[in-house]
């Protein structure tokens, strides 16, 4: 069996298409059939369902699968290691995050790359909550910035990095910009852009109106925060964003950002990786970044705020 041939499963699982499985493996698809065959041969069990076109893994590849991905994860754990020790931390590492947490992921980027410069950081900003967890248990990241729930298993090691609260973005012309506090009642009154139903910071804004006895009616949706921004540069729109995107963005010309209360909540945002023994050099060294980085504290800073 060759690593080689647990890779050409593990991307036919991830593409579910067997030319661009063979595209993100740099081989033909002739070539990436004819391994796979022969790894069913080894196994002695069938690991693709076959027809004019693929169908899909069968139960016992959906679990092989499984075991590749484990497989290729400490391979790359222990080639990460070896280089550790050999002539410092080298190679690539993989982040995720949330998109309302992606502001904060530059304040451990900056300092990891600083002590580690020979690795190569990529940073996906635009996950949802589940996916994070689903591809750090299956090794396709290495560690990721979203929120910390209760209900996290055992299955994950975290490290907290700051409080997420919540500022109403609104144009100055506004009558509550002038207000030092708006409710969050009086904010699902506004002309509201939000983020999407399907994104966790949207939920925890959606639980938040529901404690003050109310539901907003957004008649707007994005994915991005940066999309937030924009539309209330408008001046169609409110919004509500995480405070820690404040210290990305500033309060932009003609805008203000009014902290809510009623409920003035905040919601624990950290690092998370998987854990697993041995662990990835590569998530240990960033966790150690973390253990020592002042995250909240950095994104109190305002930019063009004196005061901060």
């Amino acid at each position: 069996m060759l690593f080689r041939q647990l890779e050409y499963l593990v991307a036919l699982s991830r593409e579910r298409h067997f030319a661009r499985a063979a595209q993100a493996c740099h081989v033909s698809q002739p070539a990436l059939s004819e391994a796979l065959r022969k790894l069913e041969e080894e196994l002695d069990m069938p690991l693709v369902r076959r027809g004019r076109k693929y169908e899909g893994l069968t139960p016992e590849g959906e679990r092989i699968v499984v075991w590749a991905q484990r497989i290729l994860a400490d391979r790359d754990a222990l080639k990460d290691e070896v280089d550790a020790l050999r002539s410092g931390l080298s190679g690539r590492m993989r982040i995720g995050s949330v998109p309302t947490a992606s502001g904060a992921v530059a304040e451990l980027t900056g300092p990891f790359c600083a002590a580690h410069p020979l690795v190569t950081v990529e940073v996906i900003a635009d996950m949802q909550s589940v996916d994070i967890l689903r591809q750090l248990q299956n090794f396709e990241l290495d560690a990721a910035v979203t929120y910390l729930r209760e209900d996290l298993s055992g299955n994950f090691h975290t490290v907290p990095l700051y409080q997420e609260r919540y500022v109403l973005l609104l144009t100055a012309a506004d009558g509550l910009a002038r207000r030092t506090t708006a409710t969050w009642a009086e904010a699902a009154g506004l002309s509201l852009c939000l983020l999407t139903g399907t994104m966790q910071g949207r939920r925890v804004l959606d639980e938040l109106f529901a404690r003050a006895g109310t539901q907003p009616s957004p008649r707007l949706e994005t994915d991005s925060v940066a999309a937030l921004f924009a539309h209330v540069r408008t001046g169609q729109w409110a919004s509500i964003v995480p405070h820690a995107w404040l210290h990305v963005f500033g309060v932009p010309h003609g805008m203000r950002a009014v902290p809510l209360v009623e409920p003035a909540a905040a919601v624990p945002v950290g690092l998370v990786i998987a854990a697993r023994e041995p662990d990835s050099v590569m998530a240990r060294a960033l966790t150690d970044i973390a253990g020592t980085t002042d995250v909240a504290s950095a994104l109190e800073r305002v930019p063009g705020d004196p005061g901060r």
